[in-house]
């Protein structure tokens, strides 16, 4: 088992050791379930009345922290606890699971497939004609990539997933489980009769950039022509939806349930928060964020926040909604 001393690990993150404990520490745990062999953390001020009754070791403590850490027991002060804990997961990562080969026998590779050096390939995969895999590309078992498709070096993609033809991956990029790449786009008009749909043809396909991560059950389709785009360093949650030809920036967020419909904008770092929906044809202009639960029907400026539904500038809406509910408790 991986063990670390509290100097061992305050060399790693570089912080101020408050105090000192002679335990080994062994893992990470939430303040409330750790041991005395585990470290946890205090990110804000208002936990710090949970430390007296922890039986943790050692936390991570943020700069306005007050508290002593008390006897046999250590604080590493440091200015970011997130990212100081993000290190410590590093640390006491499990090892992922293990390919006895390389290519297992049972993936279906077409012949004209290029595939780099150090790819892994599980059963029952399928990579198709013209396909391109960087080095390193990882494909766990049950995971279909369809023809002309191109990734690139050290992305993984894990089991379930389906990356439809003529897609293309950058590197260094994370797809989990049941991730769609590539669909149709949901595009429908009613036929000239009258009695029925007549489906419109997708005929463009997704780009996708450098360290991209994309969360389970989440959705990508391709574009009508064209190409449905997202941009470098985006994460994106679980059960998200980006429909036809939208086109997402520099390191944006998505988080879960939300979505965005055909031909929507997002400009750079912009934040899309857990059930928000963005109506089609819509443009988000960078450092902007929605709120959870919004709905966008119209532009947002950059670096706005917008609330609500439909959405508008955030302190406009919680004083509307104060001002309701003071009408209420008038009735």
């Amino acid at each position: 088992m991986t063990s670390y001393s509290i100097s061992e690990i305050n060399d790693i993150l570089k912080g101020e050791l408050i105090g000192y404990t002679d335990h080994k520490i062994e893992g990470p745990e939430e303040i409330k379930k750790a041991k005395n062999n585990q470290i946890t953390f205090i990110g804000s001020t208002k936990y710090s009345k949970f430390w007296t009754d922890s039986e943790a070791c050692a936390a991570l403590v943020c700069p306005k922290s007050v508290i002593e850490p008390g006897d046999n027991r250590a604080f590493i002060r440091v200015k970011n606890v997130d990212l100081a804990m993000a290190k410590i997961l590093e640390l006491f990562s499990p090892q992922t699971p293990v390919f006895e080969s390389d290519i297992h026998p049972t993936a279906v590779i077409h012949e004209s497939a290029i595939i780099g050096k150090g790819c892994k390939i599980g059963p029952n995969c399928y990579v198709g004609k013209d396909v391109e895999l960087g080095d390193g590309v990882v494909l766990y078992p049950n995971v279909c990539v369809f023809d002309e498709t191109i990734i690139g070096e050290a992305t993984v993609v894990w089991s379930g997933t389906v990356i439809r033809e003529r897609c293309v991956i950058g590197s260094h990029c994370i797809f989990h489980i049941n991730v769609s790449i590539g669909a149709d786009g949901f595009g429908y008009r009613p036929s000239d009769d009258g009695r029925g749909l007549v489906k419109i043809p997708q005929i463009g396909n997704v780009i996708i950039g450098h360290h991209v991560e994309i969360g389970a059950n989440s959705c990508v389709d391709r574009a009508k022509f064209s190409s449905t785009i997202i941009g470098d360093g985006c994460k994106i949650d679980n059960l998200v939806q980006i429909a036809h030809n939208s086109v997402m920036g520099r390191s944006c967020i998505m988080a879960g349930h939300s979505g965005l419909a055909g031909s929507v904008t997002l400009g750079d770092g912009v934040m899309i928060g857990g059930s928000a929906s963005i109506k089609d044809h819509t443009t988000i202009n960078s450092g902007a964020t929605v709120a959870a639960g919004s709905g966008v029907m119209s532009d947002v400026e950059a670096g706005k926040t917008v609330l609500g539904y439909p959405a508008q500038d955030a302190r406009a809406m919680l004083k509307e909604w104060a001002v309701i509910r003071k009408l209420v408790k008038n009735q």
